[in-house]
């Protein structure tokens, strides 16, 4: 019997269902249809010319076009851990920062370097697309521990407790939520927090999303809230939404000196150091202020308003109000079933499917996100082009049967 041409491991692994979203959309764009996409997590502001020139400086610079450190920058490495103080009220040092190609690197290697196969890791749901497949590479087993729209996608300590075994190693944490834009209260963090702790799991937290909250809604880092997870807390985090850099590709992971250096070992052998100008780019943000992400902020919760708004009043879909990140995530399960142009969609991924043909607007389905029954719209595009793709989305939906 012939052998297969691709190993079980990496033939289990999905496609990025967003990005597969976003690269339908703009093939469809590119044929000349006016599809408006909101799949892509990505804002829509150039990088703060500040950042830019510092890259420029740096492409100039001979000692950047030489091998670095594998763990990233020294300076990079101080101003993370400088920066992780500032905002987050949480001191570490330069030997417990990992500097990543991007958010997912620090996803992935996180869990490489913490579970052994058969380890379970809690993972609250809705969750991003990347978690399972990283999760899964590392030997992990999943249990999803699901939140729906009645509790504002927030999962409670009782919940985490039921889904506990004997081989519970790692919750993940994430607040500000991607997909549903879910903020934790900082009672509710110190109070899931405390429960790790006392049973002396792992908590592996993403604080992508920090910076981008609204209204009342506050960030809170587990790390800082529950002190006593100093010794098994890994903070996932980079430069990606805080200052509009998703293609410069830096991201960091913090955590104990022990865990960061054997995830610099994994690093020295995949990737090597990330690229030193975009190292030096990211230096410059993380150095500087935060007047960028406050202007970005203050358009993101005026676009949160309009489609919060305009997908509530929409017959058979449901909203509850997100207060971070830049994504909506209302449930459409009122609709599966009724005809609409001729076709009875059954589940939404075959209504965003019906919705791209007929409405050319692009959605993430809740399939991708470990719950059917819901879309993911982000609100990280142009205000006019929100309110048009929404606007289509309501009047074929209004036809529904």
């Amino acid at each position: 019997m012939p052998q297969p041409r691709i190993s079980a491991r990496i033939s289990a692994i999905s496609e990025s269902a967003t990005l597969a979203v976003d690269a339908k959309a703009k093939a469809m764009k590119a044929e000349g249809r006016p599809v408006i996409g909101f799949g892509a997590g990505e804002p829509d502001f150039p990088t703060p010319d500040y950042i830019v020139e510092a890259a420029i400086e740096a492409a100039r610079n001979p000692r950047f076009h030489k091998y670095t450190p594998a763990g990233g920058l020294p300076e990079l490495k101080q101003a993370i851990a400088d920066k992780t103080l500032r905002d987050s009220g949480y001191s570490v040092g330069a030997s417990e920062v990992l500097v990543t190609n991007g958010g997912k690197q620090a996803v992935y290697e996180a869990f490489a370097t913490l579970l052994d196969p058969g380890d379970e890791v809690l993972v609250p749901a809705p969750y991003w697309t990347t978690y399972p497949e990283s999760i899964k590479l590392a030997g992990g087993v999943q249990v999803d521990v699901v939140a729906d729209e009645t509790t504002g996608y927030l999962v409670t300590v009782d919940q985490l407790e039921a889904a506990r075994t004997e081989r519970t190693k790692v919750l993940l944490f994430v607040s500000p939520s991607n997909p549903t834009g879910a903020v934790y209260s900082p009672e509710q963090v110190a109070e899931i927090g405390a429960w790790a702790a006392s049973h002396g799991l792992w908590v592996v937290t993403d604080e992508i999303y920090e910076h981008l909250v609204y209204g009342d809604a506050t960030f809170t880092s587990i790390a800082t809230a529950v002190p006593e997870l100093a010794d098994k807390v890994v903070i996932l985090n980079g430069v990606a939404k805080t200052y509009a850099m998703t293609g410069w590709r830096v991201g960091w992971l913090i955590g104990p000196s022990d865990v960061v250096k054997a995830a610099t070992n994994l690093q020295s052998h995949a990737t090597s150091n990330v690229s030193n100008v975009a190292q030096a780019a990211a230096l410059a943000a993380v150095s500087g202020d935060l007047s960028a992400v406050a202007t970005m902020r203050e358009a993101f919760d005026r676009r949160r308003q309009t489609m919060v708004r305009m997908l509530n009043e929409i017959p058979g879909v449901f909203c509850p109000e997100p207060h971070g990140a830049f994504y909506a995530y209302p449930t459409v399960k009122d609709i599966l079933g009724k005809e609409i142009r001729g076709r009875r969609p059954r589940t939404s991924a075959e209504l965003a499917e019906l919705i791209l043909d007929e409405a050319e607007v692009a959605l993430v389905p809740g399939e991708a996100f470990g719950t059917p029954g819901y879309f993911r719209l982000s609100y990280a595009l142009g205000d006019a082009d929100l309110a048009e793709g929404v606007g289509r989305v309501a009047k074929l939906l209004a036809e529904a049967r």
